[in-house]
């Protein structure tokens, strides 16, 4: 707990001081680490205990909940007749979207920013950020809300992809609006990748198949300040990560073909490690010694669905990877290495799915989307604790897991959340399961509470008085 404190401590100066400690402002909460340290949020929960309030959301959307004060904040995206999303659902997003290019729906949406009271679930306020045809379709089991919202405190800035990118303050105020573009993506799968704050800058990642690029936009006015391309980048689906290490800040977006780390002042790239080619649905996590992530083996991201292009032990999609801090220039891994001077080890056939890793306590925990599983490895060394192992009538996981009391928390796409000891051994220590739903998004931690999103419904568990 000593170590998650620490870098949480030394990620909370990132976001504007108006933000409060016990908040959860983004993807994963503060810095992106998914660790919650809160000591009052329920370990224990069921559809019938320690359920605080359930609420209907109007639209369908697999962005997860953010919590600034007594406000929930979340998007949504709603048509008349809209169809619910399903797991391995066709392509296309619109009615019987089936296989095919994706094309867009012919309905017209509602791109929603909704504000919540915390402690009741009732309605504060509702803004439609835009109304119009979406630009680009979506695979059938995704939403076109995907993308989080990010707070600094005092706005609100929510980001629907090809829609376009808004600025509300926490009244429900519009302050600015851009729109950065329409481009197709792999397969008509839609977006997903969130919004990040680095001090005054917020960055968006859009990895597409015409134009990918990393840019970054003055948060206050929406000015753009810097715009980079990502040369050889194509569809992605990961958030960035503000890294903020002893030797400096890194504003971390990884690729189907390299992963990079670039300057938030001017966009220009410190170091870069080439993945392999592969496909890019996983976040970068990190803790204040090293940077964890890998990208899956298929396609995506240019990588093409015949698996990694090569490579040695410690190179190639598939690959977990471990970045020292302050890495610089190229930190590629020659054929048979597992480390050199910017990378401290390479763990094969240990990338994440489409939930993000977690490291928690001198552990990093991955998890297989399809096989139920989970391996844990040493964060020095990379050594496995365990790997692979099948946990108990779990379904897939696409939501990324989260720590608290010593515990790995599990939520699969049914609404049954299987919680782990934490440490070298593999214990699971009991299931906590909601109502039977599909669940993708991840859930949020705040003030005691616990906000777990289904596709139409939030939950907000905490132990009752």
């Amino acid at each position: 707990m000593r170590r998650s404190a620490l870098f949480l401590a030394l990620a909370l100066p990132l976001m504007a001081s108006t933000t409060r400690a016990d908040d959860w402002p983004q993807f994963r909460g503060p810095g992106g680490t998914g660790v919650v340290t809160d000591p009052r949020v329920p370990t224990e929960w069921g559809a019938d205990k320690n359920v605080v309030w359930k609420v209907n959301l109007k639209g369908v959307a697999w962005s997860c909940p953010i919590i600034i004060g007594d406000k929930v904040i979340l998007t949504s995206a709603y048509a008349d007749g809209q169809p619910k999303p399903k797991a391995g659902g066709g392509f296309g997003g619109g009615k019987g979207g089936g296989f095919g290019k994706g094309a867009p729906p012919k309905e017209t949406y509602q791109f929603k920013i909704v504000c919540l009271e915390r402690t009741s679930g009732k309605t504060l306020w509702e803004k439609a950020a835009k109304e119009a045809r979406p630009t680009i379709g979506t695979h059938g089991s995704n939403t076109f809300a995907t993308e989080t919202p990010v707070s600094d405190g005092e706005r609100v800035y929510a980001y629907f992809g090809m829609t376009g990118l808004f600025c509300y303050d926490l009244d429900g105020k519009e302050v600015w609006k851009k729109d950065l573009g329409s481009f197709s993506m792999m397969a008509g799968w839609g977006t997903a990748s969130s919004p990040v704050l680095a001090g005054d800058k917020l960055i968006i990642q859009c990895d597409n198949e015409e134009k990918s690029f990393l840019a970054a936009y003055d948060k206050k006015t929406g000015k753009e300040l810097w715009k980079v391309e990502r040369r050889g980048e194509r569809s992605g689906w990961s958030t960035p990560l503000v890294w903020k290490t002893k030797d400096r800040t890194d504003v971390v977006a990884i690729g189907g073909q390299k992963l990079r780390g670039y300057n938030p002042e001017d966009g220009k790239v410190v170091w870069e490690l080439d993945v392999g080619g592969g496909q890019c649905s996983a976040s970068p996590v990190a803790d204040y010694e090293r940077l964890y992530v890998g990208v899956g083996q298929g396609g995506g991201g240019g990588g093409g669905f015949g698996g990694p292009k090569g490579g040695g032990a410690g190179r190639g999609a598939g690959t977990l990877f471990a970045v020292k801090t302050g890495a610089k220039g190229d930190i590629t891994l020659k054929a048979g290495e597992t480390s050199n001077d910017g990378v401290a080890w390479a763990a094969s056939r240990a990338w994440p799915g489409a939930a993000s890793p977690l490291v928690y306590n001198g552990f990093v925990y991955v998890l297989d989307r399809n096989g139920g599983s989970v391996s844990a490895f040493d964060t020095k060394t990379g050594k496995a604790a365990y790997t692979k192992e099948r946990i108990p009538q779990a379904g897939a996981f696409w939501a990324s897991p989260w720590a608290a009391d010593g515990k790995i928390f599990c939520l699969d796409e049914t609404g049954a959340t299987h919680v782990l000891k934490a440490g070298a051994e593999f214990e699971v220590v009991r299931v906590n399961k909601l109502t039977r739903d599909m669940y993708w998004s991840t859930p949020a931690a705040a003030n005691g509470a616990l906000f777990v999103r289904s596709v139409d419904s939030l939950y907000c568990i905490g132990a009752k008085k």
